[in-house]
């Protein structure tokens, strides 16, 4: 479930409905809305009364993002990446780089529970007293263990127009992240073949 936390981030930068891109952490008190509404996938991390972010967490969340986004736009290769960010990226190194620093900030330990009436379960406990801390390095590890794992084979940057979103396929033939996404890009096709056909050019292969 986790793993989705690293989708959820990518996903704050997205198409606005009108043609152009807005950013969900734009300001702090969008970045603190943001936090809340990934409470469910956060629940390990966060205090009882949650995070009100300040410029400081804001920033750290949105670099983390800038490398995030870096090594989608690296799995999805050598398809075009989000066109969101293409010019605006880290290096693959340097975006590693941060990824690793991040999820290392947080120390934390095996801890082994077995009751006399049930089965052992093993969970990791932290020494972290910091619930911004906290925050951030989840927000890594969970990009680290969506990378490391089968989904990344399945990320695609959606290629309808004006959608900028990352997304994993859930079936062979999915070629967008959306139904409206899909609708939008068959109307596209369908107007530039109207055109090149009252132009009297060759349509597009």
């Amino acid at each position: 479930m986790e793993r989705r936390l690293a989708l959820e981030l990518a996903s704050t930068i997205r198409h606005n409905g009108d043609g152009g891109v807005t950013d969900d952490l734009a300001t702090a008190h969008g970045t603190t809305r943001w936090i809340q509404e990934q409470a469910d996938l956060l629940t390990d991390h966060l205090p009882a009364g949650g995070i009100t972010a300040d410029e400081g967490l804001r920033s750290e969340i949105i670099e983390l993002r800038r490398a995030v986004r870096t090594l989608f736009a690296r799995a999805v290769g050598p398809a075009p990446p989000s066109p969101a960010d293409a010019r605006q990226l880290m290096s693959a190194t340097q975006a590693l780089a941060h990824l690793n620093t991040v999820a290392a900030r947080e120390p934390v330990a095996p801890y082994l529970d077995w009751p006399l009436d049930g089965a052992p379960t093993a969970r990791l406990l932290s020494a972290e007293t910091d619930p911004k801390v906290r925050l951030v390095t989840a927000l890594a590890r969970a990009a680290i263990d969506f990378l490391s794992g089968p989904q990344r084979e399945r990320l695609r940057a959606c290629t309808a127009p004006r959608c900028v979103r990352y997304f994993v396929k859930s079936h062979g033939r999915q070629e967008w992240c959306k139904p409206s996404c899909g609708n939008r890009a068959r109307a596209a096709r369908h107007y530039r073949r109207q055109r090149m056909a009252t132009d009297g050019s060759s349509p597009p292969p």
